[in-house]
């Protein structure tokens, strides 16, 4: 007999590396026999169209009237939509768990105090730091911050955290005393999965029960794309263009040590990147936004995949699926990227922030033999494939779902 999962999730299609992880955890246990119900926010990119089952869409910082945007922001904080239509979901569809991901300000965690209520596990994998911080990241507008620690959750407005907006920073402030003070969280999920071993060793030096933490690493399934070892003569980077990627040092970086490197992707700093080019004298290709397999070449024509990210990174997708492809990695020692590198062996490590030290690690992969590369690539991949494996995956789930007692089909 088929088991079912209520798998939640704001949004239901591809918008980011939580909503890939997301459709890769349905899919996985599809095919492990499970039938999946879906529970998210109505949008026009959404996987299937309009789904009736799903809440209606929400997105904050629009410019609506000032009635539909007094609407949304009480939904924000607590939705009665969102906990009718979960209760309709579980009296049809009897879930033996629900596996929630990101539902923050649209389907909003007033569905969780329900799911709970009505006896069914609930787990939940934390792809950013919400539940500790009301911006998600612990980045603000002078860098890294960690203001709200000791529920100082006030910084969010002290700092307009979101935006730089007083007002949505307000409404963020409002919704999380709100949820902190319900429990949302910490009453309701009986697991919370954390990708990264910086991320659970963040929460707990906030003050969470350790005991209701696992770290689960996010998988990617090598065996399903062809590896490309043969290094190129530049460096890539790929994501969104934004500040705290650190495209800035990246591109002082390979000023310095004279090198080329493509950019892929799109973003609020792309502008500005290109006149930082301009001034620089980098040796820059902006190559805009590359999905499938346009983004799978222009990684395979790379020397190595830089991610200089500035924020504390939970353990980007993006990484594995460049090991993948059999490419090395040059990353900044910040939040969960260190774990997926072995310094010196499928790839490299560079200090946050320092031009210096990037451009040092890009000169001397430039000057590496083209086999010493490819070898650094092939230990990549076969790290992947050995430790960040479906396989894996779906046994660490198997075992989080059975100590809560769910039954494997």
């Amino acid at each position: 007999m088929a088991a079912t999962l209520l798998s939640v999730n704001n949004y239901y299609y591809a918008r980011g590396g939580a909503e890939v992880a997301f459709f890769r955890h349905n899919a996985m246990l599809r095919g492990e026999g499970w039938s999946i119900v879906p529970f998210a926010m109505n949008h026009e990119r959404n996987v299937g169209g309009v789904n009736a089952t799903f809440v209606d869409e929400i997105e904050l910082g629009r410019d609506d009237g000032t009635l539909t945007k007094a609407r949304k922001a009480l939904k924000a904080v607590y939705s009665f939509e969102s906990r009718r239509k979960v209760a309709r979901l579980i009296d049809s569809a009897l879930p033996d768990v629900c596996h929630a991901h990101n539902v923050y300000h649209h389907i909003s965690p007033s569905v969780l105090s329900l799911i709970r209520r009505r006896g069914i596990p609930l787990v939940m994998t934390l792809h950013d730091l919400k539940i500790a911080c009301p911006a998600y990241s612990m980045l603000t507008h002078d860098g890294i911050c960690e203001r709200c620690r000791d529920g100082r959750l006030f910084q969010v407005v002290t700092n307009r955290c979101m935006k730089g907006s007083l007002v949505l920073s307000t409404l963020i402030m409002v919704e999380s005393y709100l949820h902190r003070y319900l429990g949302s969280y910490v009453a309701n999920v009986d697991r919370f999965l954390v990708p990264s071993r910086f991320y659970l060793s963040k929460l707990l030096e906030w003050g969470f029960d350790p005991a209701r933490f696992t770290y689960v690493p996010n998988f990617v399934d090598a065996s399903a794309v062809k590896p490309r070892f043969a290094p190129g003569t530049r460096f890539l980077y790929f994501g969104r263009l934004s500040a705290e990627k650190g495209l800035a040092t990246l591109l002082y970086a390979a000023a310095r040590a004279r090198v080329g490197v493509d950019l892929v992707g799109a973003g609020p700093q792309a502008t500005e990147l290109e006149k930082l080019a301009a001034s620089a004298g980098t040796d820059v290709r902006f190559l805009g936004f590359l999905s499938g397999v346009p983004l799978d070449a222009a990684i395979g024509a790379a020397r190595a995949v830089v991610v200089p990210s500035e924020w504390y990174e939970n353990a980007p997708l993006s990484v594995l699926e460049a090991a993948a492809l059999g490419k090395p990695l040059i990353v900044a020692r910040i939040g969960g990227l260190p774990e997926l590198v072995v310094d010196g062996e499928t790839g490299w490590i560079f200090e946050s922030r320092s031009v210096d030290a990037l451009a040092e690690r890009l000169r001397r992969v430039a000057d590496l033999p083209d086999s010493a590369v490819e070898a650094t690539g092939r230990a990549a991949r076969d790290r992947v494939a050995a430790e960040f494996s479906p396989s894996r995956y779906r046994d660490d789930i198997r075992g989080v779902y059975s100590r809560l007692g769910v039954v494997w089909p």
